[in-house]
């Protein structure tokens, strides 16, 4: 057996992607050192694929963290699966590779494993991460998304990434991203919310057929911030067959989700800056769970999206691009009917 693949699988560039990764994104009341150190511990447990983007402005720590880890000898470079996501300010195609230039400075690395567009909508160029006009309202750019792909394309060919791919992207985009005349190379993942509340079978269907994988976020629940989250929404860690399962398997209800998506081919974000979190985030590779388990898991599917809230209270119809924004990070999430 390949140890190094043995909990990998192969993209459709011929790379390899970790199945299960340890995401970087912090809230901002979370010291940015704190990236570093939950990084080392990550990469000390066993993770070596590192989910992080340019917007989580923490890419100089996270990169620090790396490269410590490659110094000490815990790892080699080449150990170390690195994504990072381009932000909707640089979806214009001319601002792409110095976007990727920027994160590969902050990083201090010469490439990255995967670059990806972190959302399908682009924003008014420039230095602020969420571009406001005088009253307040996101102001949005005119991008033709498969130039921006293109783009890509071309950095993977300068060698600043080994992979590209997309985040947060229905099937009709990926569709017209595949369907582009002179298409070099197609994205090799889609980056979404997925766990078991909205286990996204159909689009997990379509990305298979077309030989791209799914890569899972929010995939244990979501962080409670009232603000985008509704206060009276399920906790997914909580559920009873999410409970009953676990304790079948003598593990605990985070375990069962992240082994739930490595089971149905889907590579699987698990962020936690708690240690003991991180530790019991890796121990997913010793016990397997039952069909009658995925089953019942499949079940409690209910298409419930933990962002559903910004949503209804900024007016937007549910198959709209909504733009949302959350007190406690820069970051927005942009959600699509997938």
């Amino acid at each position: 057996m390949d140890l190094k693949h043995s909990r990998s699988v192969k993209l459709n560039d011929g790379h390899f992607m970790p199945v299960l990764a340890f995401g970087t994104l912090a809230s901002d009341d979370v010291p940015k050192s704190k990236a570093a150190e939950a990084t080392k511990m990550a990469i000390d447990v066993g993770f070596r694929h590192i989910d992080a983007a340019y917007v989580y402005q923490n890419e100089k720590e996270v990169g620090q963290a790396i490269r410590d880890k490659i110094a000490d000898g815990t790892v080699k470079r080449e150990d170390i699966f690195y994504t990072t996501k381009l932000w909707a300010t640089f979806l214009r195609p001319e601002l792409v590779r110095p976007a990727l230039e920027r994160s590969l400075k902050n990083l201090q690395l010469d490439y990255v494993d995967l670059f990806i567009i972190h959302i399908p909508t682009a924003m008014k160029p420039g230095e602020d991460l969420i571009p406001k006009d005088v009253s307040g309202k996101v102001i949005l750019d005119t991008v033709d998304l498969r130039d921006t792909w293109e783009a890509l394309e071309k950095c993977k060919d300068a060698g600043l990434t080994k992979s590209i791919g997309v985040s947060n992207f229905n099937h009709k985009l990926l569709e017209m991203i595949l369907n582009k005349p002179g298409l070099k190379y197609k994205p090799v993942c889609n980056q979404v919310e997925c766990h078991p509340y909205l286990n996204q079978s159909k689009l997990l269907e379509f990305c298979k057929s077309k030989d791209i994988v799914l890569v899972a976020y929010s995939a244990l629940g979501s962080q409670r911030d009232p603000t985008w989250v509704e206060k009276d929404s399920p906790i997914l860690l909580e559920d009873p067959i999410m409970n009953a399962i676990a304790k079948k398997h003598s593990r605990n209800p985070g375990q069962v989700a992240l082994r739930y998506q490595v089971q149905r081919g889907v590579v699987v974000l698990a962020k936690s800056f708690n240690e003991k979190r991180i530790k019991e985030n890796f121990q997913i590779f010793d016990f397997e769970l039952t069909p009658e388990d995925i089953k019942a898991i499949d079940g409690l599917n209910r298409n419930f999206r933990f962002f559903q809230l910004l949503m209804r209270k900024h007016g937007y119809a549910h198959n709209e691009h909504v733009i949302m924004t959350a007190p406690w990070t820069l970051f927005i999430f942009v959600l699509t009917q997938l």
